[in-house]
């Protein structure tokens, strides 16, 4: 059986599916572009791919021989999961045990950095900016005492309350299937509206459906006070990105840390020019743990397949 594997991944799972398909792989993180990719699948009885390869009819329509696609990651809005199905195309995905930590860490990690100014403070020393202490140079807010608002309670939303909790603050959270088994872990449920409008910092890690397309929105960013940071580390269209740009410039909002973006691995022009703004090339689970476990489950999913057993972790 043929194995196309679209992008650079680990040696030992490399050696693992080695053993088992006939590979075609594109050892390089440069990604393919879907021209490349439908070339490439042509003759591919399964694909291992990263979620930043959009695998839409087009590609599906020109793996000939596919019956699975498995992502390297746990997300999969990437893949068109409904027209896979209708061809007969298993599609799984590898979750990872240690990605909601990983994830959370870089959440709070952008969360610090924002709230103290460090990226500009470091290139402004880098600058030879800095003339030493001063009691009102670069100012900025302590976490303790402030609110943290999660819009989506879900692993990696309670893993990033766990962390504001041990910082002294207050931690409300808005989801779409309220936590109430978490709440007695000092999680306070609210409306959207008054997570808005109460935050002073707020990370989104809800899961991406259509129906949360630009949840920040113009309006939502209107309802956030002028002090407040937004954080994202889930999925970029949950952001608005014209919005949040044109709510910087006006002051609506004090300041965005991002490590996902709308348009990615586009980011909205005027974002790269803002000191206001910390800006991180999607590296929510980027840790050893988190990919390796990542790896290890896209290749059972795969040597499942090729063993003709039944998928772990089949979504459609």
């Amino acid at each position: 059986m043929k194995l196309f594997i679209s992008s650079q991944i680990p040696k030992t799972i490399l050696e693992d599916l080695k053993a088992v398909y006939s590979l075609d792989y594109h050892d390089s993180l440069d990604p393919l572009s879907p021209e490349e990719i439908k070339e490439r699948i042509q003759d591919a009885d399964a694909l291992l791919c990263p979620l930043s390869d959009k695998i839409d009819r087009d590609i599906l329509d020109a793996g000939k021989k596919l019956k699975l696609v498995a992502n390297y990651g746990a997300g999969f809005d990437n893949i068109d999961i409904g027209y896979a199905e209708e061809k007969g195309i298993a599609v799984t995905n590898a979750p990872a045990p240690s990605s909601a930590v990983s994830t959370a860490e870089l959440s709070f990690c952008l969360l610090l950095a924002a709230a103290r100014h460090l990226l500009p403070g470091d290139q402004l020393l880098r600058q030879g900016e800095f003339k030493g202490w001063r009691p009102t140079f670069y100012l900025g807010q302590q976490l303790q005492g402030k609110v943290l608002g999660i819009i989506g309670l879900g692993h990696i939303g309670y893993e990033v309350a766990k962390r504001a909790l041990a910082f002294g603050m207050e931690v409300i959270y808005y989801s779409r299937h309220r936590k109430v088994d978490l709440e007695e872990e000092n999680l306070t449920y609210v409306d959207l509206d008054s997570l808005l409008e109460k935050s002073d910092f707020i990370s989104l890690h809800t899961a991406y459906v259509p129906a949360l397309h630009h949840l920040i929105s113009t309006q939502a960013l209107e309802k956030m006070k002028e002090t407040a940071i937004l954080i994202n580390a889930s999925r970029g269209p949950i952001v608005h990105e014209e919005a949040l740009v044109q709510a910087l410039k006006n002051k609506k909002i004090a300041g965005a840390a991002l490590d996902v973006y709308e348009f990615e691995p586009k980011v909205h022009p005027d974002l790269l020019k803002m000191d206001t703004v910390i800006l991180s090339p999607h590296l929510g689970n980027a840790t050893y743990a988190a990919r390796m476990e990542m790896g290890e489950n896209a290749r059972d999913n795969l040597l499942a397949f090729a063993q003709g057993e039944k998928l772990t972790n089949q979504i459609n």
